[in-house]
């Protein structure tokens, strides 16, 4: 078959590795616009961001590292709505 199975399954994340390709499983289906960019952006960026850091600065990244240097505003608004953005320290007020 040639198809070489890597599945990894933790918090609903399904990657498949194949050859020449990586198959991203971790979003649900969608007829929003804006959502379909905004995934298909969040999966250039990790590429990107994969592809372009090496081993041992790409293990420590921090998610809010990582969600800092998004630029794209589909990006940003579908991550808020998910509140997975965080471009701010939230502070706790005081009882």
């Amino acid at each position: 078959m040639g198809y070489l199975s890597h599945k990894a399954h933790t918090c609903g994340l399904h990657v498949h590795v194949n050859r020449d390709t990586i198959e991203f499983r971790i979003f649900r289906g969608t007829l929003k616009y804006n959502n379909l960019i905004a995934t298909l952006q969040l999966v250039n960026k990790l590429c990107d961001v994969a592809v372009s850091l090496p081993d041992e600065l790409l293990k420590p990244l921090a998610w809010t590292t990582f969600v800092s240097s998004i630029q794209e505003p589909e990006l940003i608004q579908y991550l808020k709505e998910r509140r997975l953005y965080i471009n701010e320290p939230v502070q706790e007020e005081d009882d």
